[in-house]
């Protein structure tokens, strides 16, 4: 299909929209939105950078939007797309409502799948033994099973493996009806090491199944998590290649910070060591299982290894217990080691490369040994899985010291690395590193290999800038790089559906008496016969305000609920009945009750946000990222703090209106806001609401 037939199928689709959905509205925004990410991935604007980072604020339909644009370009070319998401709820749109509804308005022929990551599926092989015989547990089963089993877990597991064996589950742990305890999960659960689809046992595995089912779909809907994986992988294990892939990352915001967390790693020191020397004892066990001329050599490196680890870990164990710790952790500044410490992270990362390397090696040795019938596979399978465990152990054992051997970087941020005191195991110590920039690995793995990539959110810009995100995620804003921006506001009239309201307060946040004076304008705030959202930016100050404020809500007949006190699904729905019934609902939540929060239309008329979101970098990340940037001569405060309490103060403001015809009014309670520099910056990244400022 040529690119003028791509665009007529696309405009064919925009027009086929208004009969599918009542109270259609064409906005202005949406059609600039589908045709800006069309022309970015038809390579109008750069013939090899097809990237385009959009924020689309709500109500513009960006969902829709990239569908009716990507999946044109990519079925008449035959490209994949993978969409990731960073909840699962946007997931679930996709899946249940935006595909279904774009499949009835294109001229495309095209399916999608969710895809998952393998740890939510269970092994058919382990189930099954794991079910045991008919007469009850036997011996093999007991084996898999940390402490014994309740009989209603058994049950359980015989109830999973009759629907799984009759095709009457698929083995996704999301699509069984009831709870499944993490314990039982764990005995059963799809694991890389001895979950291998090369076995035949392992071919229709439920994992395997899925695997082989998104090579045959054209739209696969991920999350950020399962795409940093795949990329720690090389790319095209679990999802498409991403040389023959679009990426949409929708919350796209959220990247950044997924990838960090892919790339840091932490063990710990005395917990090692007792997995170690368990694992010492099992080597015999399994090497026995494996080729005898072949597996010698393997047996004797991992043999060594442990014995090697052991005694060193213990050492740099009791190096950790002379440290100096502030709240529990010690961090080395700008990632410099000690000598000491550094000469023997160089001999751990040797050591534990080898004993993963020769562990992996045993375990190929004895699946080859089942795979060619010389082995029984009630033999074989629960050996793979316990030395499944302990390989996946040795490869994160290794990663964490090679990142601590790692030699400091002549440009670009160093690696934040610290030690922390155990609060699992007394005199244990637990060593971490991560990366404070993941921006130069999401190019190398992302941006520089794929077909063609957008990145949407209602939130990129930070203080009104794309820089903040483009620094965080590796992506170029140079105009001769080819990376297409665009800027969406969102469709509703704020002026005239919402006020924000900046009360005169006695107090700004940082003074003592602030929490009193809390309860004392809350009082006055809180809208009586609607729903109220109050919003804290700590818990500890949302639980002294509730404590004190509960009596007084109830006498005038308010419904306090409190985020943490019950599920979020049970306070919503309170919420939802007691709004329905005229009541006044109040709800108290904190950072995770400002973003995807969705209450539409008379659920939330009234807002009130208590603090302008600042985090206070108090993770050695971000301390050691504050420190980083100051000795480059910066403003932590100003280059990091500020712009994501933006984002985060855009995010909470977004609660109030999510419809066309929503209205109410929001309160902000800090009058920094007002009275800083930096508050006119994070003031005007607001909606434009209607204003009052009281003096």
């Amino acid at each position: 299909m040529t690119t003028s037939k791509i665009q007529s199928s696309i405009r064919q689709s925009y027009q086929n929209l208004q009969h599918q959905l009542d109270n259609f509205v064409p906005r202005r925004a949406q059609n600039y939105l589908v045709s800006e990410i069309a022309k970015t991935l038809l390579g109008q604007y750069h013939k090899s950078t097809r990237i385009i980072v959009a924020e689309a604020g709500t109500g513009i339909g960006k969902s829709l939007s990239y569908l009716m644009a990507a999946i044109p370009i990519a079925v008449q070319n035959n490209r994949k797309i993978v969409i990731s998401t960073a909840t699962v709820a946007l997931q679930e749109q996709l899946l249940d409502k935006d595909l279904p509804l774009f499949r009835r308005i294109t001229d495309q022929n095209f399916s999608f799948i969710i895809a998952k990551g393998r740890q939510r599926y269970c092994c058919a092989e382990k189930l099954a033994v794991a079910c045991g015989g008919e007469t009850g547990v036997d011996n093999s089963q007991l084996a898999m099973f940390e402490s014994k089993p309740k009989k209603s877990d058994i049950k359980q597991l015989h109830d999973m493996y009759e629907k799984l064996t009759q095709n009457k589950w698929n083995g996704d742990r999301d699509s069984w009806p009831a709870p499944i305890d993490d314990a039982i999960w764990q005995t059963i659960v799809s694991e890389k090491h001895s979950c291998n689809s090369g076995l035949p046992a392992h071919r229709q595995c439920p994992f395997a199944k899925a695997r082989s089912e998104l090579d045959k779909n054209d739209v696969i809907i991920a999350n950020h998590s399962l795409v940093m994986a795949d990329a720690d992988l090389g790319g095209g294990v679990i999802l498409p290649e991403p040389e023959n892939t679009i990426f949409i990352f929708d919350e796209a915001h959220h990247l950044p910070h997924v990838a960090r967390d892919h790339a840091s790693a932490s063990s710990t020191l005395k917990g090692a060591v007792s997995w170690l020397e368990r694992l010492n004892q099992a080597v015999s066990k399994f090497s026995g299982l494996a080729d005898e001329k072949r597996v010698g050599r393997f047996r004797n490196e991992l043999q060594d290894s442990i014995q090697q680890l052991i005694p060193i870990l213990g050492e740099v164990n009791t190096f950790c217990s002379s440290l100096t710790f502030e709240e529990s952790y010690c961090r080395f500044e700008d990632g410099e080691l000690p000598t000491w410490l550094e000469t023997q992270a160089k001999d751990l990362k040797s050591i534990t490369q080898k004993g993963a390397q020769a562990s992996g090696k045993i375990a190929d040795l004895i699946s080859e040994r089942l795979k060619d019938g010389e082995l029984s596979a009630k033999l074989a399978e629960p050996a793979l899985a316990e030395l499944g465990f302990y390989i996946q152990r040795f490869e994160n054992l290794a990663a964490v010291w090679r990142l601590m051997s790692e030699p400091k970087k002549e440009k670009g941020a160093p690696l934040a690395r610290w030690i922390e005191q155990s609060k699992e195991r007394d005199n244990d110590h637990v060593v971490s590193v991560s990366p404070l920039e993941v921006g130069w690995q999401l190019d190398q793995q992302i941006w520089s290999r794929c077909v063609g990539a957008v990145l949407v959110s209602a939130t990129m810009r930070a203080l009104n800038s794309f820089s903040f995100f483009c620094h965080q995620s590796g992506i170029s804003q140079k105009e001769e790089d080819g990376v297409q921006f665009l800027a969406l506001a969102s469709p509703f009239d704020y002026a005239n559906q919402a006020e924000l309201v900046v009360p005169k307060m006695k107090y700004e946040p940082q003074a003592t008496p602030f929490t009193d004076e809390l309860k004392e304008k809350l009082m006055e705030y809180i809208a009586d016969g609607k729903s109220n959202l109050v919003l804290f930016s700590s818990y500890w100050q949302m639980n002294q305000v509730a404590n004190d404020i509960k009596g007084k809500f109830a006498l005038k007949g308010w419904h306090l609920q409190i985020q943490g006190e019950t599920s979020r699904t049970e306070i919503l729905n309170k919420h939802k009945t007691l709004t329905q019934c005229g009541k006044t609902s109040v709800l108290f939540g904190t950072g995770s009750f400002s973003e995807g929060l969705d209450l539409p239309g008379e659920l939330l008329e009234n807002l009130i946000i208590t603090k302008i979101p600042f985090g206070v970098p108090t993770s050695p990340i971000e301390q050691a990222h504050a420190e980083y940037i100051e000795r480059k001569g910066g403003n932590p405060f100003l280059q990091i703090t500020v712009p994501e309490a933006s984002k985060k103060l855009i995010q909470s403001a977004g609660r109030l209106l999510r419809k066309e015809r929503d209205c109410g009014t929001l309160y902000i309670l800090d009058r920094r806001i007002v009275t800083k520099r930096y508050g006119k910056s994070l003031l005007d990244s607001l909606p434009p609401f209607k204003r009052t400022i009281e003096y």
